[in-house]
């Protein structure tokens, strides 16, 4: 008869079992707020041209830069100076570009935050102050308008023989920096329907988060359209009330389907595998073929007391060497952990890797896209 304490160790072990399994069942899902956004419902590229001031002999060079010699002439007019004519030699002026991005259903009155950055020859941005800004949009409006300190994440010391740079000193940001003037009309509530737009097109996707609304709304009022869109109609009881309706769906568990993809990144060796990439069975084999050449120039003297010269004789070592890797066996349909620990058997390194995934796709051994980015 087993002891009450081995009863509890083993009901204890079947528990953490159960707990761990759920875990890893409930990560498998995600919501549809995570998968999609709300057609509409989206935020806006500002852009303005603006005045940054009171840099220390950092700014533009206005003997080089003309714009800002003229925009700063049109600014001090406006404020009653007239210096048409006059030789300005600051260097405390930089003319720069604001962006920033309008959020939705933005306000009158809120804020939002801009990134300023240098136009001219301006070599560091610290401790400037951007004057107001109007922001416009793609319809030539204005939509905020700008101004403030600048906080920058890089700086800038030089001296007479040495120079040293860290981060970027002519780009920096103004948080809160933007006053909104003007909203973007989108009426959320009366809309009679609503579309999801998927961030990452799949046709099972869509039709697992249509029918996970259907499910829970218990009528069908979800259909999907294409694989990166949900139109969702809107049922009676939230009529007039879409903001709730969407509150609702977005709660809902879905799990997200995606194709069997490779992507491998040339410039930096990074290689990124779904997790449902197969491959047949295929055998792989890599060598390096390592050419080295080596100069020792020899000095060949005459004897002494002959009419000979100096000359200088080259001297060149030529040597090949060939490191060969055994052939590896890669069998069919192994998954994705066991395509990895087989490849890193053959003790490669990411560039190898890269070169070895396309010769496996080009024989048409692998079950997924490569996209080279």
């Amino acid at each position: 008869m087993p002891s009450v304490s081995s009863t509890i160790l083993k009901l204890a072990a079947v528990a953490l079992s159960a707990l761990l399994l759920s875990g890893v069942a409930a990560s498998a899902t995600s919501r549809i707020k995570d998968l999609a956004n709300i057609e509409g419902v989206r935020q806006n590229q500002l852009i303005g041209y603006g005045l940054v001031v009171g840099l220390n002999g950092t700014g533009d060079t206005l003997n080089n830069i003309p714009f800002t010699k003229q925009s700063l002439q049109a600014m001090l007019e406006r404020m009653g100076v007239n210096i048409r004519g006059a030789t300005i030699r600051t260097g405390n002026v930089a003319a720069v570009m604001v962006t920033g991005n309008l959020p939705a259903f933005a306000t009158q009155g809120t804020r939002m935050d801009v990134t300023v950055s240098a136009l001219g020859d301006a070599k560091n941005l610290q401790g400037g102050t951007l004057l107001v800004t109007p922001l416009l949009g793609a319809d030539g409006n204005v939509y905020a308008v700008a101004q403030g300190s600048l906080a920058i994440g890089g700086f800038q010391a030089e001296g007479d023989a040495a120079k040293i740079t860290r981060g970027v000193p002519t780009v920096g940001r103004i948080a809160n920096g933007a006053i909104i003037e003007r909203e973007i009309e989108f009426a959320l509530n009366r809309l009679p329907m609503v579309r999801l737009a998927l961030r990452n097109a799949d046709f099972t996707t869509a039709k697992r988060i249509a029918a996970a609304v259907n499910d829970f709304l218990g009528t069908k009022s979800a259909e999907p359209i294409d694989p990166s869109t949900v139109q969702l109609s809107i049922p009676a009881e939230f009529k007039g009330n879409a903001v709730a309706f969407v509150t609702e769906i977005e709660q809902l568990q879905v799990e997200p389907d995606q194709a069997a993809k490779i992507i491998i990144d040339e410039r930096s060796g990074i290689i990124v595998m779904g997790r449902d990439v197969r491959v047949a069975t295929v055998a792989v084999a890599q060598g390096n073929l390592t050419v080295s050449i080596s100069e020792s120039p020899q000095v060949s003297q005459p004897n002494p007391l002959s009419r000979g010269r100096t000359v200088v004789t080259p001297n060149t070592r030529v040597g090949v060497t060939e490191d060969g890797k055994k052939l590896a066996l890669v069998k069919d349909g192994v998954s994705l952990q066991q395509l990895v620990d087989g490849l890193n058997g053959l003790g490669i390194g990411p560039r190898d890797l890269i070169g070895i995934l396309q010769a496996i796709k080009a024989a048409g051994a692998i079950e997924a896209d490569i996209e080279v980015m």
